[in-house]
């Protein structure tokens, strides 16, 4: 086992996430569109924000960006655009990479028809996999935009992945996993037709929920969890974690600084940034230490203003750049996140509900009868109480934004507001919920994916698959304690396995409902203290404690195992 360690630890001694920038929404115009880009809606607030800042000459802008620390950069491709060789030799000369996101034409259009997506053109595609710095097309919060189809394009139900109406549930998944395996096709088609290697530009899927992560990843995608936003984070790194694990999948971390707080710092518009510089740097950590591939702040317009004497940084842009010169360095990993393993594991159907309840995959359909509330009632007993019992993100009832008064009572040419505003509500958004070792899977896992978890809870509107039933049993006959919803239980099942009991060397218990007594005392002895949240690497394990009374900054330890 000592020598398994140690050649695990040499293996990995220089693992480095790739860094990166997300481009401007505001601060300024896009250096290579100039005034096009200010014609066209660059934030999901509906409406034409003007540039702030002067608009820097494209090569500074890209040298500023390495003079950050960046690796690459994601830049937002603008519709109608046709020739990026101009970015993309900038892009080359810094020694950057570059990423093509997709937000902008989710904002704007043309989508393509029957949705609410804009696909990257093919010919950008060939443009940019020829220079071979290309590392990726990013799709912005697909996941939100398939639930929510009508968040930007107004003119009727068009979501993202294509329509799901009148589908059942399991069918509305595959009918999203087509839509997306076959986007992937077109793309690797475009590739293979120009000589270039076929996955060479990967897909890769940005969350701001923590549904469908599984979903996307089964079809084809890399996963892209955003931290701070409007998630529990211990939540939804968990469950990108479970679904990059169990399909194999590159991971990739956003630290969206958009966000539901207000306060005392520099504010480019309501919400912009919505998280402290103390905050964004527990949140850097909190990412790095999660082994991704890829790590990247959105966006620079808060890491930076741009002057006629140049740029200067802001506070936020003090703290990435003590992160990437000093923290990073003087804390190498030696783990990534494909070694992550749980002590706890959750297995739950995909059913895209984040706790509304309804249009589930975008359809509209489905309701509250094929939405599963347990999966929040998993979560609520796993991080003793502070994840609330009825969604499993902040857009659902109880949570009241503090950028909201600042929208309504300053206006928008005010901004930005370079020491921010104190805000009249209490800040909202923590960082730490305290959950111990947690991979979220869904109902395909199969026994080694499942890995040896000490406790596995079971839930869902309907049976997991046969491959994934066998591997729970196989976990307590093995000495593991499975908790199972008895709505989880197939129709074959062997009717010792329908009541609770012992089960081999472990314990099997059937439930109702996984608020329920029984449950809460079966689970406690697995969830720690309360006082840590911990994430396991391998022989590695991250614990987290909060740092300040209310857990908007972290303390971080690092234990071998």
């Amino acid at each position: 086992m000592a020598d398994k360690k140690r050649l695990e630890t040499e293996q990995l001694a220089n693992h480095r996430p790739k860094l990166g920038i997300q481009g401007p929404v505001i601060a300024w115009q896009d250096p290579w569109a100039g005034e096009s880009s200010d014609r066209v809606m660059r934030t999901g607030t509906g409406t034409i924000c003007p540039s702030q800042d002067p608009r820097p000459e494209p090569a500074a802008f890209a040298q500023a960006l390495r003079r950050l620390g960046a690796d690459f950069y994601v830049h937002h491709v603008i519709p109608g655009m046709s020739d990026y060789s101009q970015l993309l030799t900038d892009i080359a000369e810094a020694d950057l990479e570059v990423c093509l996101g997709n937000e902008y034409g989710n904002i704007n259009g043309p989508w393509i028809e029957g949705t609410n997506r804009y696909d990257v053109e093919d010919e950008t595609i060939r443009q940019a996999a020829s220079t071979g710095r290309c590392i990726g097309l990013l799709y912005d919060e697909p996941e939100h935009l398939q639930i929510n189809a009508g968040q930007y394009r107004k003119d009727g139900w068009f979501p993202h992945w294509g329509n799901t109406d009148g589908l059942s549930l399991e069918a509305s998944r595959e009918r999203v996993e087509q839509a997306i395996d076959a986007r992937g096709q077109q793309v690797r088609s475009v590739l293979e037709r120009s000589g270039l290697p076929s996955g060479s530009m990967p897909l890769i899927a940005e969350h701001v929920f923590p549904t469908m992560f599984h979903t996307f990843a089964r079809a084809g995608m890399d996963l892209c969890p955003k931290v701070m936003k409007e998630s529990f984070q211990s939540l939804q790194l968990s469950t990108a974690l479970g679904a990059a694990s169990q399909y194999g999948r590159s991971l990739w971390i956003c630290a969206d600084l958009w966000g539901p707080d207000a306060g005392d710092w520099f504010t480019r518009m309501p919400g912009l940034p919505g998280h402290s510089p103390e905050e964004f740097e527990s949140a850097l950590k909190m990412a790095y230490y999660m082994g991704p591939t890829h790590l990247f702040v959105e966006n620079v317009d808060v890491l930076m203003r741009h002057t006629h004497a140049g740029f200067r940084h802001t506070e936020f842009g003090d703290v990435w750049e003590r992160f990437v010169r000093s923290f990073i360095p003087a804390h190498p990993l030696t783990w990534s996140h494909a070694q992550a393993q749980a002590d706890i594991a959750v297995i739950h159907t995909d059913d895209a509900n984040y706790g509304q309840n309804q249009r589930l995959f975008g359809n509209r359909t489905l309701g509250v009868e094929e939405a599963s509330q347990s999966l929040f009632h998993i979560w609520h007993v796993l991080s003793h109480g502070t994840i609330p019992a009825h969604g499993s993100c902040m857009h659902i009832p109880g949570f009241e934004f503090p950028r909201h008064e600042l929208k309504s009572s300053v206006a928008l040419d005010s901004f930005p507001l370079e020491q921010g505003r104190a805000a009249v509500l209490k800040p909202m958004h923590p960082l730490w919920y305290p959950v111990r070792n947690v991979l979220a899977f869904d109902d395909q896992v199969d026994a080694r994916q499942l890995g040896e978890p000490k406790l596995t809870l079971v839930g869902g509107v309907a049976p997991p698959s046969e491959q994934t039933f066998k591997a729970v049993v196989a976990r307590a006959e093995a000495g593991g304690v499975v908790i199972i919803e008895r709505k989880a239980l197939p129709d074959d099942c062997p009717s010792k396995l329908r009541s609770s009991g012992k089960q081999g060397f472990g314990q099997w218990i059937v439930t109702e409902h996984f608020l329920d007594e029984r449950v809460l005392e079966t689970a406690e002895p697995f969830l720690g203290t309360g006082r840590e949240w911990t994430q396991r690497f391998g022989h590695t394990e991250v614990r987290m404690a909060a740092k300040d009374e209310n857990g908007f900054t972290l303390d971080f330890e690092i234990a071998a195992l």
